[in-house]
Formats: C-alpha cells, sequence, structure tokens
C-alpha cells in the first residue's frame, strides 16, 4: 500500500526513507496488530491496542451496563490509534490536498499553511459532528446540572472514552507530523503552542474527570477553529475572498465569552455547591478550593492568551490595509494630455483625394487671368 508515488529511492532506514514512508511503515504495524486477531494465542494482546480497557458491567432495573474509567493501559490504546491518525493523515494529503494545491500554483509558505489548514479542517469537521452526537446521545445540552452533578464522573460510556482516546492520539500524532512533514522552522514554535495547549485541556479533562464539560468546550472550540481554517482555504483559493474572516471574528469573541462563562458556571460555582468536597485521587475526586481555582486560572488563562493574539492579529491586519489605502492615495494621478483638435476638410479621404459627402470630387476653384 504506497501512499505517495516516488521517483527516487532512499536508503533503507535513513532518515528520507522513514520521511517518505511512515505512513506505510504506521500500515505495516496496523496490520500486524490487526492479524494478531486471528489467532487465539495473540487476540487478548491485540484487543488491548484496539479496544478501550478497564470496563465495568454496572447493574440497572432492565440489565446491565458496561462503563469505563482511565488507567495505564490507555497508552497502549492511543499509540495504536496514533498509527491509525498517521495512515488518515496521509491519505488526506495524497488523495486532497496535494491534488488540490496543484491546481492553485501557491508559494512554499502559503503551500505549507494550505496543508495545515486542509488537515485541521478534516479534523475538526469530523471531531463536531462525533462531538455533537456524543453530547446529544448522552443528554448534556438537554440536562446542563449533569456537567458537575455526581461528581466525580469517574465511570464514562464507551463513545465518551473512545473520542478522548482518539482526540489524544490526533493531537499527539501531530508532534511527529512536524518532523515528517518538514514544517518551516519559523512554524513550528507557533504550531507547538496550541498543540500543547489542546493536550493539556483534553488530557486534564479526562484525568481529573471532568469529560462532560470537557466536551461541550471542546464543540464551542472545535466550531470555531473549524470556521477559521476554512476562510484561509478560501482565501489560498482567492484572495479577495474573505467574508468568512468576517464572520470567524465574530463568532471567535462570543465563543470565547461563552467558554468563560460555561467554565465558570461549572467550575466556580456547580461543584462549589457539590457535597463531596475531599481531595481523593484514588477515587476520581479533586474538588478541592485549590483545585478548582487552578482549573478556572488554566481555563481563563488559555482564553485570555486565545484573545490577545486575535485583537494582535486584527489590530496588524487593519495597519496593513490602512497603510496600502494610504500608499494608494498618495501616488500622484498620471497628467492627462489635452486632446489635439484636427481640422478636417468636408467630406473624407479616399487615396489621398478629398471627396464630397455624396462621393464626387470637389471642385477645383479655378483661377482668374488678371
Amino acid at each position: 500500500m504506497a501512499f505517495r508515488r516516488r521517483t527516487k529511492s532512499y536508503p533503507l532506514f535513513s532518515q528520507e526513507f522513514v520521511i517518505h514512508n511512515h505512513a506505510d511503515i504506521g500500515f505495516c504495524l496496523v496490520l500486524c496488530v490487526l492479524i494478531g486477531l486471528m489467532f487465539e494465542v495473540t487476540a487478548k494482546t491485540a484487543f488491548l491496542f484496539i479496544l478501550p480497557q478497564y470496563n465495568i458491567s454496572v447493574p440497572t432495573s432492565d440489565n446491565e451496563t458496561v462503563h469505563y474509567h482511565y488507567g495505564l493501559k490507555d497508552l497502549v490504546t492511543i499509540l495504536f490509534y496514533i498509527f491509525i491518525t498517521i495512515i488518515l493523515h496521509a491519505v488526506v494529503q495524497e488523495y486532497i490536498l496535494d491534488k488540490i494545491s496543484k491546481r492553485l500554483h501557491l508559494s512554499k509558505v502559503k503551500h505549507s499553511k494550505f496543508n495545515e489548514s486542509g488537515q485541521l479542517v478534516v479534523f475538526h469537521l469530523s471531531s463536531v459532528v462525533w462531538c455533537f452526537y456524543v453530547v446529544v446521545t448522552e443528554g448534556y445540552l438537554t440536562n446542563p446540572r449533569s456537567l458537575w452533578e455526581d461528581y466525580p464522573h469517574v465511570y464514562l460510556s464507551f463513545q465518551v472514552k473512545f473520542f478522548y482516546l482518539c482526540q489524544l492520539a490526533y493531537w499527539l500524532h501531530a508532534l511527529p507530523e512536524l518532523y515528517f512533514q518538514k514544517v518551516r522552522k519559523e512554524e513550528i514554535p507557533r504550531q507547538l503552542q496550541y498543540i500543547c495547549l489542546y493536550l493539556v485541556h483534553i488530557a486534564g479533562a479526562y484525568l481529573l474527570n471532568l469529560s462532560r464539560l470537557g466536551l461541550i468546550l471542546l464543540l464551542l472550540q472545535y466550531s470555531t477553529e473549524f470556521l477559521f481554517h476554512m476562510a484561509r482555504l478560501f482565501y489560498f483559493a482567492d484572495e479577495n475572498n474573505e467574508k468568512l474572516f468576517n464572520a470567524w471574528a465574530a463568532v471567535f469573541g462570543v465563543t470565547r465569552l461563552f467558554i468563560l462563562t460555561l467554565a465558570v458556571l461549572a467550575i466556580g460555582f456547580g461543584l462549589a455547591r457539590v457535597e463531596n468536597q475531599v481531595f481523593d485521587p484514588e477515587k476520581g475526586n479533586f474538588n478541592t478550593l485549590p483545585c478548582r481555582l487552578g482549573m478556572l486560572l488554566l481555563v481563563c488563562a488559555a482564553q485570555a492568551w486565545l484573545m490577545w493574539r486575535f485583537i494582535h492579529s486584527q489590530l496588524r491586519h487593519w495597519r496593513e490595509y490602512w497603510n496600502e489605502q494610504g500608499a494608494k492615495r498618495r501616488l500622484p494621478a498620471a497628467p492627462r494630455l489635452p486632446a489635439r483638435l484636427i481640422k478636417r476638410e468636408s467630406g473624407y479621404h479616399e487615396n489621398g483625394v478629398v471627396k464630397a459627402e455624396n462621393g464626387t470630387s470637389p471642385r477645383t476653384k479655378k483661377l482668374k487671368s488678371p
């Protein structure tokens, strides 16, 4: 299974070989795990990579329901889905983005940003649809009190835990992709910032048993990011198309306000009213005043930093726009040459002879002899 057409062969296990064949290597590793399901001896180990672990059966009035909690074995499952994400990343790059970018004839800088936005559009769109489905089916939208009631939320449903594992796998896979995609050194710090920001918030919500609140916040954040990267793709296709940027700018500030309000409501007020306020990591309870203040400080600091970057970039764009407008006004207008009036004889010329309007040659005037 080859993802890229190669015209040059590289030494085995060299740097260039790994970069150009990393998706094929990942596919081989995934295939080995899937083959392990076919044999009874290795099936148990293969399931450790594929399925979420730490399942518990909880009896209900009708029947038993299966819930999950987290543990160290989740790292093995995340590792498997990191390779799955690397393969999907290569498929999107090879069969969608590369074909579009060839038609646009972009520069190297724009080509790098186009690939970044293209990958994130696919990820954010799928995550928004998936997250919205989970939030609706779990009933978190219809019952906002469930975000903090019965804390700690140690036991998760299959779809909630699988969603978090896939989210962690995607953002962890983004770290080696900086090397595989040969991202420019100037772009690496910026991309590392938002990758680490997502990892800290997603892992924090998962490990601190705030998975319900984390789902709502991710739904809001991913919706805004999807709109931004769609606007960038349309801009690369047509530089005069900036309408989506205006829509994103309006949604961005509203999203920051909703995230801050929801975090303060759930953590600052909701968890503060829960009776069980004891620090007990074994039972997954982190509902104490220092922990709540630390969570709120992290969320507020992240939102303030994002808002500051947004305001800074908007001011820079406005400054560049007004500088361009001022430069256009300062350019002197080209002087217009006055139109020269040419006096012509009545009629028209044909072969150097003046013809009358009726087509006959005018008579020459005879000079009287003295």
